[in-house]
């Protein structure tokens, strides 16, 4: 049997943080929580529950809750992090002295940062300097994970030995993990996924069927798996877990915030009214303003969906024009361009 890690940080009191969590301490793994605010951690050590992300579920006594970055750190052999991109950053900086050099770090972060074009791991490679760095992703709500129903993940590594000591800390009956050599792939699947998932939104909203939907999601796919070939990823990675098994999802999930936020502009609400009615970060909409932003390294890529998702977020666009404009584009084969049988 692959040998489990003995004692683990989580990073970020999100729900995902915190169903990350409660799959380690299930384990039998020393598990410390950490909240990025104390009056957070000071509520759900009095409470057991998170009930700001994750109500309804009980937080046992064994996991240990503190927002003291050196506290959370000592002793810790695997550090997982789950931290929203666009609060990652400063959040590293504050475990810079707190965690030792020789501690792996695993995201489980799905974005790309605004600013950079840096994904989570090269995020965390800047500021906690060289390290073993992997990362868990695939369709995984916390919301179904923490109560226990099947769900399967990747952990990508270029680090195998992490990459089996993660799987063998995280498996159990409930909660399958599998191995993966492609991090980069993996991690930029997990961020492109919710961009389509905003057009999946969209397509709700407005009422397009599912005929419609089926094929945003189809060709969703295919541009997403384009999009990581060309920054490195292998395109197979895409028709994986963590490419078209989280896409497909988040594409129908009740739970995904960001088919959320699309499926409300589909009916007319403008993005500043959304968000500040969410609790919750939906990465696509960073997502998406870093793919078309100052220091995008997309350009020149077809991205056609990403492309309106952007025009209807960011200046306005009438999302039915922007239908309208992806169904009339040049007629085409579908396979035209297509290497192998992928992208």
């Amino acid at each position: 049997m692959k040998r489990r890690f003995e004692r683990a940080l989580v990073i970020g009191d999100g729900g995902w943080g915190t169903a990350v969590a409660l799959l380690l301490v299930q384990n039998g793994i020393e598990t410390t929580l950490w909240s990025a605010f104390p009056e957070n951690a000071e509520r759900m050590r009095q409470a057991r529950e998170n009930k700001a992300f994750l109500p309804g579920v009980q937080i046992p006594r064994e996991l240990r809750l503190t927002a003291d970055p050196f506290e959370a750190g000592r002793g810790a052999e695997v550090a997982f992090s789950v931290v929203p991109t666009q609060y990652l950053r400063g959040v590293a900086h504050r475990f810079e002295d707190a965690l030792g050099g020789d501690v792996p770090v695993v995201s489980a972060t799905k974005g790309i940062e605004i600013e950079t074009f840096r994904t989570p791991t090269q995020v965390l490679a800047e500021v906690l300097g060289q390290r073993s760095l992997g990362v868990v992703s695939g369709p995984s709500h916390a919301e179904e994970v923490a109560r226990g129903l099947p769900a399967s993940v990747v952990v990508a590594s270029p680090d195998p030995s992490l990459a089996t000591r993660v799987q063998a800390s995280l498996s159990s009956g409930r909660f399958r993990v599998y191995t993966h050599g492609d991090p980069r792939g993996a991690e930029l699947a997990g961020a492109m996924k919710n961009v389509i998932a905003i057009a999946a939104g969209i397509a709700d909203g407005l009422g397009l069927g599912d005929n419609a939907k089926a094929a945003l999601v189809t060709r969703g796919i295919v541009e997403m798996a384009r999009f990581g070939r060309a920054h490195g990823a292998r395109a197979e990675t895409f028709f994986g877990l963590a490419g078209i098994g989280d896409l497909a999802t988040t594409c129908y999930s009740r739970h995904s915030r960001n088919r959320h936020v699309g499926e409300q502009i589909g009916r007319g609400k403008k993005l500043v009214e959304i968000l500040r009615e969410m609790e919750m970060v939906a990465e696509g909409v960073w997502t998406t303003q870093a793919l078309f932003g100052p220091e995008s390294e997309a350009r020149g890529i077809p991205m056609p969906i990403a492309e309106q998702v952007h025009a209807v977020l960011f200046e306005d666009k009438d999302p039915t024009e922007a239908v309208n404009e992806l169904m009339q584009r040049e007629p085409s084969g579908e396979m035209d361009g297509l290497v192998s049988g992928l992208v």
